[in-house]
Parts: C-alpha cells; structure tokens; sequence
C-alpha cells in the first residue's frame, strides 16, 4: 500500500495519554489524516482533542472492529514503552488484523515480523508487516563523512529522554520552511520515521553502527535540502540511553545543537539519583563532546513547558534566556519563531 494511502486504527490500549502514547501522539498531531481512530477500551467515547490537548475530534473506540468500520486499513502499535516490548494483552488485536488484512505498523523493539505466530498469518492472508525499528543490514561504521556536504546540519539534543526532541524539530521544519528554506527531517524514531516516510530507528542499531547510520541519514537528508534537521534521541547523562545520544552527535557532525529541555523536570527519567544539572553545564557539556571533531554550539533552548501554568512556563522560558544568553520558547505552546530565525540565522551566515 501507497504510504499516503495509510489510514490508522491506533493501538494505545489502557496507555493513551500525553506521556503514555509517543508514537500515537506525534502521528496524530503530524499526520492526522492518517488516523482514522484511537482504540483504548478504557476511554472510549472521548476524543484526541479532550486527552492530548490536541486532534481534534478524532474519536476513541472500544473495539477493533469499531475502529474498521471507520475505515481503517492499517494497524499501528501506538506506544513506545522502555524496552519496547509488546503488551501480551494486545496479541489478540494483532491477530485480528493479520486476518482482516490490515497492514501492521509497529515501532517496537519486539519485532511483529520475527514471532512466528505474525508471521505464519502474515504469509497465511498476505498482510503486510512493517517493523520501523528494524535497522538496515549494510549500515557502515562512521567515518566523517558528514564533512563533505554543503548543507547545515542542526540536532536536537536533550537534558532528558522523552522531552520533546521530535517535536521541536518538525515544529522548526515547518518555520524553516515557511521562509523559503529548502529542509529535510532525518527521523532517527519510530514516531519520526512514521510521519516522514523514511528514516533508520537508530536505537535498534547495534553500537558500533549508530553513527554510521546517523551520518548516512544525515548524507542522505541533504540530497535535497539546506538545512538538515537530525531527530535527537537519550540524553548524554541517561544512564541508559546515553551511547545512541553520543552515537547520534559524532555520526551526524552537527554545525549547531537546540537544546531542549522540561522545565519542570529536577532528575533523568527513571533514575532520580541523576540530577539534571542547571542549563549552562548542560550546554558546556554538549559543546566539549563536539570540540574535537567539528566545533558546535548551543544556539537556543527549545523548552516543553505542558505541565506548567501560564506564568510559570513564561517564567521558565525568562530564567533560561537570563541563564544562557540564548532564544528560548516552548515552540508547541508558543509560536516557534524564536527558535526557528536563530536556526535560519545560523544558517545564512555560515553560507555566506
């Protein structure tokens, strides 16, 4: 099936939220003419609109063949949980769909395509079954390739995982673009992948690889365009996630890095004994990764203000200009412009 011709019955089963249903939430926000409905018994009758704070009136269902006979012609796993693996619950669901030839679409480390059960009915009813995070066989090791090409590369990088890093780039995307900039998005995430077409699940790859395949995405986002925005992924202080962060920054060679944040957030997900530290060491300690390979800066602090009231996002937002120096805004909550003229500002001079 024709990738625009995708519409999505989302599987969120007990976990459709803002924080519970990444890969949900940034389709539906991104590409919501693909999604046709939301199946999470636990809130049907309520729509997107009322639980993220966004999409509209796109419904929640009960049931599977609620969510068919809104048309739907695919199935995607809506969620990307730590592990990745897949809720035992929601194997029924996958069944349902390998029989009635709905497409799957999953962005799981548990690859549906591997267990043999999926993939007995996959071959049994010849439905398709895409698993995103499934790294390329080819991937080379990273070797500065990045170097030799002629756009502007700009990566997202985080205080945290989970913080906002995708959607501050496709915010900054659409900006760049209103002011005549030819931009790519390299997706390095299931998310990011789904709502561009095209990209690698660079969490998936093994270590020695992970900048090979930032620098190919990166290589290969600037075919066509002049700046290059790079989806980034962990954070260099996760104690788990920190090796695809370093893999992502040294792969892609950025020029600059926006650098985002929450606010609200005191310690590394899941790791309270990890302190974040205040934005200036933050932004020192992402600088003197890149100094011996191709000197970066910070050029402004994309900032995820949703669990704050009105006056203590604008607050947060006055502290880290005051603290950095830099542009700083929430580019969802607020107009992304801040962010997205020191980009294209960035860019014009060092093209000059």
């Amino acid at each position: 099936m024709n990738f625009d011709d995708l519409r999505f019955l989302i599987l969120s089963e007990g976990k459709f939220g803002p924080m519970t249903s990444k890969t949900a939430n940034g389709v539906i926000r991104y590409t919501p003419e693909r999604c046709v409905a939301v199946l999470d018994s636990t809130q049907a009758g309520r729509t997107a609109q009322e639980i993220l704070g966004f999409g509209g009136a796109l419904p929640v269902v009960a049931s599977f063949d609620d969510g068919v006979r809104r048309g739907a012609n695919a199935l995607l796993i809506g969620i990307a949980p730590q592990g990745g693996q897949l809720p035992e619950e929601w194997r029924g669901t996958i069944r349902h769909a390998l029989v009635g030839k709905l497409e799957i679409w999953s962005g799981l480390h548990f690859f549906i395509g591997d267990d043999p059960e999926f993939a007995a009915l996959s071959a049994k009813h010849g439905t398709p079954i895409h698993d995103l995070r499934k790294p390329p066989a080819d991937l080379p090791i990273s070797a500065g390739r990045v170097r030799d090409i002629a756009a502007t590369v700009i990566l997202t990088v985080g205080s945290d995982c989970n913080i906002g890093k995708m959607t501050a780039s496709l915010q900054f995307r659409d900006g760049l673009k209103r002011k005549g900039n030819r931009v790519a998005f390299a997706g390095t995430g299931q998310t990011g992948i789904l709502i561009e077409g095209w990209g690698i699940g660079v969490d998936a790859v093994v270590s020695d690889f992970v900048g090979g395949a930032a620098e190919h995405l990166t290589v290969q986002a600037a075919t066509n365009a002049d700046i290059v925005l790079v989806e980034g992924q962990g954070s260099l202080i996760h104690p788990g996630y920190s090796a695809v962060t370093y893999g992502l920054i040294h792969g892609s060679l950025p020029h600059a890095f926006i650098l985002c944040t929450q606010p609200s957030r005191q310690t590394i997900d899941k790791n309270d004994w990890v302190r974040i530290p205040p934005l200036p060491e933050l932004i020192t300690m992402h600088e003197q990764v890149m100094q011996y390979l191709r000197p970066a800066k910070v050029i402004g602090i994309s900032m995820n203000t949703f669990d704050l009231s009105e006056a203590a996002a604008q607050d947060a937002i006055k502290r880290a200009q005051d603290e950095t120096g830099l542009p700083a805004t929430d580019p969802v909550r607020y107009d992304p412009a801040p962010l997205v003229d020191v980009i294209d500002a960035f860019h014009r001079a060092r093209i000059r």
